[in-house]
């Protein structure tokens, strides 16, 4: 189930909200220019799905999402526990930064952890099967998919190239909680 918690920037170890309704955590992140959706995810895709077959399932989403949002490129990120290269790929999502372009996923299996860093708050957005999140381009944030991950997530971008990073150099990611997919899900 989807959860937003919220924390002065300064102080992780207080958690200042905390609500798994969706229409609560769409309404908070509304309030910093974050779209935050739920949609259907029920196409039959499982991770190690070839990007092609991810894209073919959720077309329709795909186009309609394009359109809206003037996107030219789309990729599709799919990792489970046994991705050799998972601690190489956590590491390069864990830092704050920035991107040039508005970053939007759409996950349709598994969950992962994004943290928004934003006018002295940190929030912290559980994103799990069905969520849609658009961070606005400019917006600090770090990603985290878990020790263990097991998700895929549909990426849109302006940009042709695809994801780019702008990196802060801050150390704030370190001060905060990481995922771990199980306690996140039971806390």
């Amino acid at each position: 189930m989807s959860r937003i918690r919220l924390f002065n920037d300064t102080d992780p170890s207080t958690v200042l909200l905390e609500t798994r309704e969706h229409s609560a955590i769409a309404a908070e992140l509304a309030k910093i220019g974050v779209r935050f959706e739920q949609w259907a995810a029920n196409a039959p895709v499982q991770p190690g799905a070839s990007q092609d077959e991810v894209i073919a399932a959720y077309k329709g989403d795909i186009d309609r999402l394009m359109a809206e949002g003037g996107y030219k490129a789309v990729d599709v990120i799919s990792l489970t526990a046994d991705h050799p290269q998972k601690d190489a790929l956590r590491q390069k999502f864990l830092n704050e930064h920035t991107h040039s372009e508005d970053e939007v996923r759409f996950f349709v299996a598994g969950s992962g952890l994004f943290t928004l860093h934003v006018g002295g708050k940190v929030y912290e957005i559980l994103c799990e099967a069905g969520d849609l999140i658009g961070v606005p381009d400019g917006t600090t944030h770090w990603f985290d998919m878990g020790p263990e991950p097991f998700f895929i997530a549909i990426r849109l971008f302006t940009n042709v190239e695809g994801w780019v990073a702008n990196f802060t150099g801050s150390d704030i990611a370190q001060r905060f909680p990481r995922y771990e997919r199980g306690q996140a899900l039971a806390a």
